[in-house]
């Protein structure tokens, strides 16, 4: 029997090496941790418990029967986070450069099985160098085999990915698929192609960073969700994310004790300038009426005409979005569109409310914009909030105009609850181009055509450019001071936990994509 005992545990000690100490030397020495290491900064103390320690490729050609290692490349299993349960994978770029292979594959399958089978989220730790070219087709079934097993997972289990090193090829469908993806700077890369078959095919010599480093994808694509400067703050960002969604899509998202006293914040009087056209930092009203220290904005440095995160209100989670007049003046275009629509669906598949503060001045004009199709990708957007069921409010702080009116949660589209500030401007259009448009001839007319413009936009700025006209025919339900929202938002959204609706029969609906 000891025998037996001591052939376990020499085996246990060879799994938990992975790749040999030369190879986490190496792995170290780039600044990058082994995928245990990561497993267990992420998971609570002693929580995690694997599965498939010992499983090991079949493959020998090429040389494959002499480079045999336990667990295939890949570390899975389960434990919790915050005393919440979770699946996990970690791949490892100590074995054969964490490359996806039959095996290696089998054994992610197997926790997202379990993670859809008991309605638990599902964290993906990627560092692979693609698929493992030795094995042919079967590491292209692998993949699509995981691929598969996202889109079944999306929309019932949160599922969360981490690229903490290279992730090319196939390799990046899989983490496209899932809700958020969070990279770390100058260790991890994300591309179909490298920069080496990039050359070849189009001559054009760029280095990893520029074409699929964190910076390119959190700024310029917008594939990345979060980036963090070392694999620790990523760890602990993928906790924090967690702690404002459900398990699953049958739960709500935990609550943090919350004990009501004076909602009252007058520094909401003061944010909104007196000229209409200067700008400001939406995120100040953000702030004033959240939870202290509770906001976590998500694409922070992508589409910053729009703003969209997470926070707390009276203790419970809410998804965020928000014009930002501070960036292109808050106008909707292509990419906020389509920043927005991707979380109000998040938020919408996970039972979590929606707030929405606007301040638009309706959708980018130009050749770029329609040609790159500003139409459809605006109707991504609309969609979107049409669509969602959860509870739905809106704070219309100042403009409001034309067709983004609509989009940004009207109560056209099914917003339960549309409140507006005094400064709230509702109309098709801004004072002065419909003054133009409409009094055109009497202004071509006038022996003084400046003054003449100056008094129509005066005459439809007064009819027009406030909630009022809006709230008489019940569009907006209440004009609130600033200093009132956060009040009126707990209140409302309280009277709103128990919204039930019934959708339309149908198999899905086909968004504009």
């Amino acid at each position: 029997m000891s025998s037996k005992v001591d052939k376990v545990l020499d085996i246990r000690k060879k799994a938990l090496l992975g790749g040999g100490e030369k190879r986490i030397a190496a792995q170290h020495k780039k600044g990058k941790l082994t995928a245990r290491e990561r497993i267990h900064f992420l998971l609570d103390e002693g929580s995690f418990e694997e599965i498939g320690r010992l499983v090991t490729h079949r493959s020998t050609l090429f040389g494959l029967d002499k480079n045999v290692f336990y667990g295939d490349g890949v570390v899975t299993g389960y434990g919790t986070v915050n005393g919440r349960p979770i699946y996990v994978f970690a791949q490892d770029f100590t074995v054969l450069g964490g490359s996806l292979a039959e095996a290696h594959a089998k054994k992610i399958c197997r926790v997202m099985d379990l993670s859809m089978q008991n309605g638990i989220p599902i964290i993906g730790l990627n560092d692979s160098g693609g698929a493992r070219i030795q094995e042919g087709v079967v590491s292209l079934g692998g993949y699509a085999d995981i691929f598969y097993r996202n889109v079944q997972a999306s929309g019932v289990v949160p599922q969360l990915s981490a690229i903490m090193g290279p992730c090319a090829g196939g390799a990046v469908y899989s983490p496209a698929l899932t809700d958020f993806i969070m990279m770390v700077e100058n260790t991890s890369y994300m591309f179909v192609t490298g920069p080496n078959v990039v050359k070849t095919v189009t001559h054009e010599e760029v280095s990893s960073e520029d074409l699929g480093g964190a910076s390119a994808h959190s700024t310029k694509s917008g594939v990345t969700h979060f980036t963090y400067e070392n694999e620790i703050s990523c760890i602990n960002g993928i906790k924090k994310l967690l702690s404002y969604m459900p398990q699953n899509c049958e739960e709500e998202a935990p609550a943090l004790p919350y004990e009501a006293g004076d909602e009252m914040r007058p520094e909401l009087n003061h944010i909104i300038p007196e000229n209409p056209n200067q700008p400001y930092d939406i995120r100040e009203v953000i702030d004033n009426v959240i939870d202290t220290d509770s906001w976590h904005e998500v694409h922070k440095d992508f589409a910053e005409n729009i703003v969209v995160g997470f926070a707390r209100l009276g203790g419970k989670s809410i998804g965020i979005v928000a014009n930002q007049p501070n960036y292109l003046a808050g106008v909707l275009d292509i990419k906020s569109s389509q920043k927005g629509a991707r979380f109000v669906r998040f938020c919408d598949s996970f039972n979590i409310p929606l707030l929405v503060f606007e301040d638009v001045p309706g959708f980018l004009p130009g050749t770029d914009q329609e040609w790159n199709a500003i139409i459809t990708n605006g109707a991504k957007l609309l969609y979107a909030f049409s669509e969602a069921t959860v509870p739905r409010i809106t704070v219309i702080t100042r403009k409001a105009y034309g067709g983004a009116y609509d989009v940004m949660n009207s109560k056209h589209i099914g917003a339960d609850m549309n409140y507006a500030w005094p400064t709230a401007e509702i109309a098709v259009m801004g004072a002065k181009g419909a003054a133009e448009i409409i009094f055109r001839k009497e202004i071509n007319a006038s022996e003084n055509p400046e003054q003449t413009l100056a008094e129509k936009e005066a005459e439809y700025a007064e009819n027009f450019a406030n909630p009022f006209s809006a709230a008489a025919y019940g569009f907006i339900d209440e004009v609130i001071l600033p200093e009132n929202t956060r009040s009126k938002l707990i209140k409302a959204f309280k009277m709103l936990e128990t919204k039930a609706v019934k959708l339309p029969k149908k198999k899905h609906g086909n968004i504009p994509l």
